[in-house]
Formats: C-alpha cells, structure tokens, sequence
C-alpha cells in the first residue's frame, strides 16, 4: 500500500491524502487551503493525481479545508462515490455554495477562472453518500470505517483497511470535553497513524477557564461601553459559543445586551445542528437531556440572528454595548470586516479570537500586535483590545493529542503528524518519540510511503 502525501503537510490546510493498492486508487479529504496569498494560488494548481482514476473519496468532516477543492475534482472528472457521515453532508452542500459564490468573486478580481461553480457542487453531492459510525465500507481492496471524531458535528476519525495493514487517519480531532456533541473515540490499534497537529504545541484553557474568560471579557466591554467582536467560523464555533453563552446569559452571569449573529451561513448550518438535535449518535447525554426540558440550545434572551444584508445593516443602528458574532473566523472576508473598519479603531471595543488563525490571515495579524491593518481597501487603526481564548478552539492540544495516540503505541510502526505548521508540529513529533516511544515524522508535501 502507498500513501501520498498532497496537502495538509506542514501546513494546516488544503487536507489531501492519496492511498493506492493493486492499482486502486482513493482519496482522504480534498481540502481547500487556505491563509497566505501563496497558499491559496496552490488551489488553481492541477491536481497531481488524476482525477479520473480516483475510485472514491472519503471525506473526515465538512471544513472547507477537508472539503473545498470536491468540486473542483468533479470538475475535473471524477465520477466515484463520495462518503461521509450524514451531517457531513449535509454541512458540506451548504459549505461549498457559499465558497464558490467566494472563490468566484475572487478569481473574477484576480483575473481568473473559478475553480468550479455551482452545477459542479450539485454534481458532487449527486455522488455522496451518508454513512453511519462504525459501518464499514468497501472499494476494491479498501474496507473503511468511521469512529467519531468529536471535533463538530459528523466529524470523523478514518480507519482504512487493506493489503492487512490498518491506516488510521485522525481528521481533526475534538477538544475535550466538547460543548454538546459526543466525544472523540480512541481507536485501539493500528500499522500507521496520520495525527493533526493544528495545536501541536499547546495546552488549552481548560472549561472554567475559557468561561471564566468570555465572562470577564463581556463584562469589561460592556462597562467601557464598546462592542465585543468575535469573529468566527461558521460551522462549529459559532454554534459552541452559543451553546456557551445561552450559559452565561441564563445563569446572569454577563450583562443582557443584544448579540448578534451576523452571517447567513452560521444561521443555515445552525439550522442542521438542530436537524440531529436529538440523535444520541451525534448529541452527547447533556445536551439531549436540556432539549426534553425544553431547552433551545442555540436561542437564549437578546439573542439576534441577521440572516439578511438589511438586518445586518441595521446592526450598526444599536448603540452599543453590544456583541457581535460574524464570519469569517481568520477576518479574510465575510461581514465581519465591515464591522471591524467600524470598531477596531475604538479603545472601548474589544476583538476576541476563538479559533485558529493562519499564517498570513488578517486574524493572525491582529493577534500578533498589528498597530494598523488594511481592511476594505483603507488602512484602519488597532486600538480595541485583543484577546484571545484557545480554549474555544474544536482542535484537541497537545496533552490531549498524545492521549489518544496512546492505546496505538504498541501496535503502530509509525506516526505521521500532519495538518499542522511546523511550529506546532515539529514539537508534537518530538514529543511523541520521547513520551511515547513511537516513530514519529513530519512529512512534506508531495512525500510518498510505502507502508
């Protein structure tokens, strides 16, 4: 068996694997990458495989950087069945609408065809099919099964099977505890291990902590009288901070001022939590028991969805203090630009980062202490206060990645840490050697392994 390494090596984006046996050949992921000006020319890139001859495509979860190039691989001529978990799915159809509608915007700036369009989505999803935990599926010499991952909803852990040798892909997987979903499973042995390395480096905020933190940070604003901004991604995290704030909120732990969710997307995929609300395949046993009390897990007191440009718009019109929850989550576009040009130059104001922002991202550069940052075509000052809380983030860190690799240390020959920039993934690999004696690398793109 051969596997190849076409994306998420040392980088956290643009998840690509190849693996062939006896002339078969199938995908795992094919994500979009995402960050740097560089990093996306990667994406109108041909393939370095041939589309036509891949047998399937097997998806771990429905981020765009698992997902965004599927299109463009039908595009392309790929004509194999795709699989996934049905949430998966159903995120993923929503998910590379909006990012066409995006990537034609922006290569029509830059001068370039789109990568796909809309009819290549519908092709794409005519292919896919759902598929439960724990059901196996098979193509050619391939038998796949599906644990969960505990990262969002649907998200799965890939362990492929063939030639005798058990590969276990990790996808991304989930901080623990999460929020309201199940959590990870640990898969108790395998030949090969791919492992994320999104926060290969770090140790989260525990629950309190984050909490703790969201709080003090509210009510600060609140107090100053500013706005608290929170980009976030639309699948996920706007979902856990609400779940969290419905929290605060109901316990008068933080000032009722109005909140509100600026991004039509985050509201559609809202809408399909609440689909598998009460599947126990999905829900953890909290959650599921707070919706037979009549608990709306994402609808609390002063809580405002703007689905529509008015209503957005209109945002603008409540004085503040206010929150504002809006994509994108690394500020690479979306309608929270249009809200930072208002309020970063405000000292009363806060920004808060809840997820991972990519090298080269506005977000990063935000983060790391930028005095001015070009938005919307104008230079516009930083003076609102910069925070941010890991602890949000749906990647497990680095005590938490080691945990699950253990019940494998025995039985893997090797470990392949991927999905994750150098600086987070270079110490994990190191880490893995020296806490768990296991053959750990760091592999690069383009690298081919026979296992």
């Amino acid at each position: 068996m051969e596997l190849t390494f076409h994306g998420g090596a040392r980088m956290v984006t643009g998840s690509n694997y190849l693996l062939e046996s006896g002339g078969e050949q199938i995908l795992i992921d094919c994500g979009l990458n995402q960050g740097s000006r560089f990093c996306e020319a990667k994406n109108f890139e041909p393939f370095p495989y041939d589309p036509k001859k891949i047998k399937a495509l097997f998806v771990t979860h429905a981020h765009i950087d698992h997902t965004g190039r599927i299109p463009q691989l039908v595009r392309q001529g790929f004509t194999g069945p795709i699989y996934s978990t049905e949430p998966t799915k159903d995120f993923a159809e929503l998910l590379l609408l909006d990012s066409e509608h995006i990537l034609r915007e922006d290569a029509e700036v830059h001068h370039r065809e789109p990568l796909y369009g809309a009819e290549d989505v519908n092709r794409a999803g005519a292919q896919w099919r759902g598929v439960s935990y724990h059901k196996k599926a098979t193509v050619g010499p391939f038998s796949i099964e599906f644990y969960d991952a505990g990262h969002i909803l649907g998200s799965a852990i890939l362990a492929v099977e063939a030639e005798g040798k058990r590969v276990v892909f990790s996808g991304d997987l989930g901080n623990m505890p999460p929020s309201f979903i199940n959590p990870r499973e640990s898969i108790p042995g395998a030949d090969y291990v791919l492992v994320e390395s999104v926060y290969g480096a770090r140790v989260h905020e525990d629950l309190a902590d984050r909490r703790d933190a969201l709080e003090d940070l509210i009510e600060e604003t609140v107090k100053a009288g500013g706005v608290v901004l929170i980009p976030a991604f639309a699948l996920e995290r706007t979902q856990g901070l609400l779940y969290e704030l419905n929290e605060l909120v109901e316990h008068g732990r933080i000032p009722r001022v109005p909140i509100f969710v600026d991004s039509p997307l985050a509201i559609k995929l809202t809408a399909v939590y609440q689909k598998y609300a009460s599947d126990p395949r999905y829900f953890g046993p909290a959650a599921i028991a707070s919706l037979k009390r009549g608990d709306a897990l994402f609808n609390f007191p002063g809580l405002r969805m703007s689905l529509t440009k008015e209503q957005s718009k209109e945002i603008n019109g409540v004085p503040p203090p206010k929150v504002i929850i809006a994509g994108s989550g690394m500020s690479q576009g979306g309608r929270i630009l249009h809200h930072e040009v208002r309020y970063l130059p405000d000292p009363k104001s806060s920004i808060l980062f809840i997820g991972y922002q990519a090298e080269g991202s506005l977000g990063r550069k935000i983060l790391e202490g930028a005095k001015t940052v070009k938005l919307l075509g104008e230079e516009v000052a930083v003076r609102a206060k910069v925070k941010q809380i890991s602890g949000y983030s749906a990647h497990a860190d680095q005590p938490q990645l080691l945990e699950w690799l253990r019940p494998m240390r025995l039985s893997a020959k090797k470990v392949f840490v991927v999905q994750g920039e150098e600086i987070e993934a270079l110490p994990l690999a190191q880490k893995i050697r020296d806490e768990l004696a296991m053959d750990a690398v760091v592999p690069t793109e383009g690298e081919v392994v026979n296992l």
